[in-house]
């Protein structure tokens, strides 16, 4: 009989930790992986927004290109998850010796996620300090190649 009753001393607090122990792990393991799913959507989305600016700024070097406003409406998922994501975008190596390069950086309103990427760009590119709204019905990327070649590109619709 002292047997059973040491059995129960030792499982019955095993037994209660369990109750708590399981919910919580699964709810963390849970949270990690929503933010991992969040994570990677924001990586593809600011990975399409880039691609398309430098498709449109490879397109406008052309020589055959005459000065234009091109306005393009990238395919961009409105919310991520249920939550509404912003951008915007920073020239970096003004300087005269260095090469330009521009970072374009994402984040889901409302969490601490958030994606960056940058690519190099020329001379003639300028960009307008200007902001990427994903719930905006309008959002787009607008470029407007100028007469003297350079490129001026903006988010636009926010």
């Amino acid at each position: 009989m002292p047997q059973i009753t040491i059995e129960y001393m030792i499982m019955i607090p095993i037994l209660i930790l369990q109750i708590f122990l399981f919910p919580l792990t699964a709810g963390w393991i849970m949270n990690t992986w929503e933010d991992s799913r969040q994570t990677l959507a924001l990586k593809e989305t600011t990975s399409h927004l880039s691609s398309s600016i430098q498709q449109v700024y490879s397109s406008l070097t052309h020589s055959s290109m005459a000065s234009s406003i091109i306005t393009i409406e990238p395919e961009v998922p409105t919310f991520i998850e249920g939550h509404v994501f912003f951008g915007n975008a920073t020239m970096f190596g003004l300087g005269s010796n260095s090469s330009k390069s521009l970072e374009l950086r994402l984040v889901i309103i409302g969490t601490e996620i958030e994606s960056r990427t940058r690519f190099p760009v020329g001379d003639d590119f300028l960009w307008e300090d200007s902001v990427f709204m994903s719930n905006s019905t309008t959002h787009s990327i607008i470029a407007n190649k100028q007469s003297n070649g350079t490129i001026l590109f903006s988010f636009g619709g926010a």
